[in-house]
């Protein structure tokens, strides 16, 4: 599609939404307690502000603002206030602190920001662990939270991931015309990577007219030992391992489908 030529700021809001999972067995309390652990390191403040500030560099925002928690027993918080204009890195504060400056928030409610929330967590029955990352990235102005799907997808390695687009709201171009989208999409899909979709099975629900579009995707690929923590398929027997697999695949198609199925 042709750049509009627009009368003043594009004020659509364009927001993408992931909700990604990691599941795990670990079958002794021990071992629940060191994936919980493990996860929480991989995927403390400091990381997640790694990643977001990579996102901000490859969709063209500029950081304004950074705050970023750990929590006690276990998670992690970070959001990032975007400019689409560059700003004096020596003005943007990226210490840990529980949230924006006061005068930060006043003088950039108009702006996009990027966050992420982590919930890791156990149950002691049938040693499946989870790890549940939600992650938004809503922008406006010209740059688009879609530039950065495909490496947020690959740098977060889950086995599924459901995301929600939406475009909001309307910009009016230098006739006065009003246009409620700026760009051509029918879904998610469009710019996801033939190798990416070539390892995931791929579900769409799009609502056009409202320009929401909604995709899920679970990994097609299932390899016992990419499951389990602190253990190996070759340690478990075969009772084991038919078990433990029912259990995995249990999970992931009752998270992949968002409702609870009946044991096979």
């Amino acid at each position: 599609m042709h750049k509009l030529k627009l009368h003043g700021f594009n004020n659509l809001t364009k927001s993408l939404s992931f909700c990604v999972y990691d599941i795990c067995y670990a079958k002794t309390k021990a071992d629940r307690d060191s994936y919980i652990a493990y996860i929480d390191e991989q995927y403390n403040a400091t990381r997640l502000t790694e990643i977001l500030s990579e996102t901000c560099s490859i969709i063209g925002a500029n950081i304004l603002n950074i705050a970023r928690q750990d929590y006690d027993p276990q998670g992690a918080s970070v959001t990032i206030l975007i400019s689409e204009e560059p700003i004096d890195p020596k003005l943007v504060d990226n210490t840990e602190n529980p949230g924006p400056l006061p005068d930060s928030v006043v003088a950039h409610l108009d702006k996009s920001h990027i966050c992420v929330h982590t919930y890791p967590e156990s149950h002691p029955d049938g040693g499946i662990c989870t790890f549940r990352a939600d992650i938004e990235v809503s922008t406006c102005g010209v740059i688009s939270p879609l530039k950065a799907l495909n490496y947020l997808i690959h740098e977060l390695e889950s086995d599924i991931v459901t995301m929600d687009y939406r475009v909001r709201g309307f910009t009016r171009d230098v006739n006065g015309v009003k246009h409620y989208i700026d760009h051509e999409i029918s879904s998610i899909q469009n710019y996801v990577t033939e190798e990416i979709q070539s390892q995931y099975h791929m579900i769409d629900v799009n609502i056009f007219k409202e320009n929401l579009f909604h995709t899920k995707m679970m990994l097609k690929e299932f390899d016992l030992n990419e499951y389990l923590f602190n253990t190996t398929a070759a340690e478990l027997n075969e009772a084991e391992k038919k078990e433990i697999t029912r259990l995995l695949k249990k999970e992931i198609q009752e998270i992949y489908y968002g409702r609870n199925l009946p044991d096979l």
